[in-house]
Order: structure tokens, then sequence, then C-alpha cells
């Protein structure tokens, strides 16, 4: 998925459902409002993680570890302690469901 999809995803599943987001100026918008950068922003990410159940924390920090196997940090780690905004926003996507692997 591409950063501006990730966002847009993200910010559906954390209630902006049935609106127009558009893309203004290189800035993802929903109505006079931006929408948050997911991909590049860990408050922004906090933020989203609050929507989770306790069912969905867990199934999330098991793909944060998954994730982080396969893409590792500089830190080498395979918790959520240092992994990227990007990585939070995948496994946030893929606990929910919606995560849409790029076509070849």
């Amino acid at each position: 998925m591409s950063n501006e999809q990730i966002n847009i995803a993200i910010a559906e599943a954390c209630g902006w459902t049935d609106c127009e987001i558009q893309n203004v100026n290189g800035k993802l918008m929903y109505g006079q409002s931006e929408v948050n950068d997911y991909c590049n922003d860990l408050n922004a990410m906090h933020e989203a993680e609050k929507v989770l159940t306790t069912k969905g924390v867990n199934a999330w920090w098991e793909y944060v570890g998954y994730i982080n196997r396969r893409n590792p940090t500089p830190f080498g780690s395979e918790t959520a302690v240092h992994a990227t905004a990007r990585q939070r926003a995948e496994a946030f996507l893929r606990t929910l469901g919606k995560w849409e692997e790029a076509s070849k």
C-alpha cells in the first residue's frame, strides 16, 4: 500500500467514515482538516492505536514483530519499542484486516 492509501485507511478506521478525503497540494484533506500522516508520525500512530481492543493490541504486537523481522529497524528489535511509524501503521491495518498487498 502507498503511504496515501495507508493514511486514508487509518483515518477511516479512526472514525473518518463516509467522508471525502482529497489530495490538495500534496496534503490529504478532509474538508478543512488535514489528515494525519500516520506513516511518518509516531504521535499520530499512538492516537490511532487507541482504537484497538485488548485483543487487537495483542494481535498488533504480533504483527509488529513479524514486520520488524522482515524489515528490521536500525536497532534490530522485534518489539514495538523501536518500530517506525510506517511499521506501526502496517501492523495496525493488518490487525484490522484492512491491509492490502501491493499488486505485482
